[in-house]
């Protein structure tokens, strides 16, 4: 194992919450009065701050309404995360791996830091984090490197030390901001031809994080 610490994304590299993240936007459009926003529409923001994602699906760059929108999908997603989302498929196996293996594991999303403690908490893994960095202990979310560079120094480590795995762009330039490595892990929307042409460094393509498992050479 050449990385000290492994950093991951959480919405399509390490969980999927899909049900509740779409329960919010519809409740939320519903409550605005706007057009119910097409399924794989919302899926391909995920990753993104919810402000962002409003506004690309509604055209709608209003501040008031932007802020009202985080509200009303709040309502309705929030209670409902820690009930559905699910952790994806091998994703405690990668974890138990590397916990034997003594390597650090964390988690570095633009989701809020107690709903991502609850769910990883009710799904029985979260003693296996060293840290935990949600989007609301930043000022500048990804792809800015703040959170990423501040939970891998709070690690004592150097971002060329440590990996980071993420499902989107924004993570691929997120580690490369931050100078840290990057595995692209296709549990999302965005596909290996996707990550090849936005030209950010890559060390592996894993198709899933079995595969990233092995890559990493965890038995």
């Amino acid at each position: 194992m050449q990385y000290k610490a492994v950093f991951f994304d959480f919405d399509y590299t390490l969980g999927d919450g899909t049900e509740a993240i779409l329960a919010g936007f519809q409740h939320a459009f519903s409550k605005m009065g706007l057009p119910q926003p097409d399924s794989e529409a919302v899926r391909r923001t995920v990753g993104m701050p919810l402000e962002e994602e409003y506004t690309l699906l509604s055209g709608d760059a209003s501040p008031e309404n932007r802020a009202k929108f985080r509200v009303l999908y709040t309502e309705k997603a929030g209670p409902m995360q820690v009930e559905t989302a699910r952790l994806c498929d091998g994703a405690r196996e990668l974890l138990d791996a590397l916990g034997q293996a003594g390597i650090p594991a964390g988690v570095v999303s633009t989701k809020k830091q107690d709903t991502l403690l609850a769910i990883l908490e009710a799904r029985g893994v979260a003693a296996l984090f060293a840290s935990i960095t949600g989007g609301d202990l930043v000022k500048h979310p990804k792809p800015d490197p703040e959170g990423l560079l501040a939970a891998i120094s709070a690690q004592g480590l150097a971002p060329e030390q440590v990996l980071y795995c993420g499902d989107t762009i924004i993570d691929a330039e997120t580690a490369q901001r931050a100078g840290a490595h990057f595995c692209a892990v296709l549990n999302g929307t965005t596909s290996a031809a996707d990550f090849a042409a936005a030209g950010f460094p890559m060390e592996h393509v894993a198709p899933d994080l079995w595969d990233l498992k092995d890559w990493l050479g965890l038995n």
